[in-house]
């Protein structure tokens, strides 16, 4: 019998940080805990819960600005772009907003973590504070997984890697890891309340994460003083992965009625879009099943990567981003494949009563790019499209072409807004401001 290799305790260490992170994102779980400071939404309107979807290699305003269109207006009679042709039934739920800009965020490739954080950032840079979807999971109403990532990628790439960290951040140095695998994450979701070896593996899986928990907590005391908080910070990732599975547990019979069937996509996917479209499956469901409030969507994870041969796409990864985007029949299948998944989104939400209406009434879909217009950019244009209206939160079915003057972080801040908190800015430093944002305050242009 092959002895295995004995770790020391700080190996020890780094595998356990890595085993916790690799299955839920982060030790602990970021937003399991109730937010310290919770503030609740608005009664009369504002977001109950919000959706971002990041493409990546950017996101060039004439693929999404209507013809002829250069100043603000109204979208009504106007003809959407080819690319988001999709949304043109649900034009009066949709907000365009071209002019905000991101030099301070570096993109170039991406932006990285400062795609939603507002700060700089680039390959490898770990996350300088939070991100705006962390934040805004702190302040909706609490759910047993305030925030769920995914990501799309490449097969290889979402089997070889089923979880990577390169969007969202729970503050400084803190990564939140994009779910991949679709096997992986609804064996997460939904594994207690399935049978065969589905549930099988969930079992085995749980058992090892309730031992590891027990184990790491004893052997942490042997540590010394200066490395024994640290490592408490791991024990209690151990101890919320084990909480969030009993949480579910307690309510499997209202899970069952939301899990997805399981097909052929998960086990023997032919293309890489029939795990994309596995993984929306399963981030709607845990919408509709009142899981999570915040879902995250990293189509090409935040990289310079990505996969569309589902969609008859040869090409992938870096090559993608130095072509031109507008009138390029492989972008305009890429944001029609992007703009089919936001219509999917809508359709499914409106389709789940809430209060006097619909989930989507107290939704807000924000899509953009982690790479602000283009591969290579310096970020001075980073259009956003905004679907839905919370509550009449926000203004619809028109265009705001903005000065290129106010930041992306104006509009992060313009949701913390909607979503009750009261700031005037979102990570952004008096000295930053005084650089890069001429005004103070929400985008008033976009709120109703």
């Amino acid at each position: 019998m092959t002895k295995l290799p004995t770790l020391d305790r700080r190996s020890a260490f780094r595998c356990l940080a890595a085993g916790a992170g690799a299955v839920f994102g982060a030790a602990p779980l970021p937003g399991l805990a109730e937010s310290a400071n919770p503030v609740a939404p608005r009664a009369s309107g504002g977001p109950r819960r919000i959706i971002f979807f990041l493409q990546n290699q950017g996101f060039d305003p004439a693929t999404c600005v209507p013809a002829g269109m250069t100043s603000s207006g109204s979208l009504a009679g106007v003809k959407l772009p080819e690319p988001i042709q999709a949304l043109d039934p649900y034009k009066e739920r949709l907000h365009i907003i071209n002019g905000l800009h991101g030099l301070h965020t570096s993109p170039s490739h991406s932006a990285f973590f400062g795609a939603l954080g507002g700060y700089r950032g680039g390959d490898g840079v770990p996350p300088g504070a939070s991100t705006i979807d962390y934040e805004l999971s702190k302040v909706l109403p609490q759910t047993l997984l305030p925030h769920l990532c995914i990501g799309m990628d490449s097969l290889e790439n979402m089997t070889a890697k089923p979880t990577v960290a390169n969007l969202s951040a729970s503050g400084a140095g803190q990564p939140i890891f994009m779910h991949s695998n679709p096997n992986h994450l609804y064996q997460m979701l939904y594994g207690g309340i399935s049978e065969g070896e589905i549930r099988k593996r969930h079992e085995a899986r749980s058992g090892l994460f309730e031992k590891m928990e027990s184990i790491v907590a004893a052997k942490g005391q042997d540590l010394p003083f200066n490395d024994r908080s640290r490592y408490q910070t791991y024990v209690g990732g151990f101890q919320e992965i084990n909480g969030l599975r009993e949480r579910l547990a307690s309510v499997s019979d209202r899970l069952r009625n939301f899990a997805p069937a399981v097909d052929e996509r998960y086990s023997a996917p032919k293309f890489e879009t029939e795990w994309h479209d596995a993984l929306l499956d399963l981030g709607i469901s845990a919408l509709k099943s009142g899981i999570t409030n915040v879902l995250t969507i990293g189509s090409g994870r935040g990289e310079i990567f990505g996969s569309w041969k589902g969609l008859g796409i040869e090409q992938q990864g870096h090559n993608l981003g130095h072509m031109p985007q507008p009138d390029n029949p492989i972008w305009i299948k890429i944001r029609q494949y992007n703009s089919r998944m936001l219509v999917r989104l809508m359709e499914e939400l409106e389709s789940v009563p809430e209060g006097s209406g619909t989930m989507m009434d107290h939704t807000l879909i924000v899509y953009t790019s982690n790479n602000a217009d283009a591969q290579h950019t310096s970020g001075a244009n980073w259009p956003v499209m905004l679907l839905g209206n919370c509550g009449g939160t926000f203004k619809t079915g028109r265009l705001t072409q903005l000065d290129g003057k106010r930041p992306i972080n104006a509009l992060y801040t313009t949701l913390l807004r909607s979503a009750g908190v009261q700031v005037d800015r979102f990570n952004m430093s008096e000295k930053m401001a005084a650089k890069f944002d001429p005004a103070t305050g929400p985008l008033r242009e976009i709120l109703a």
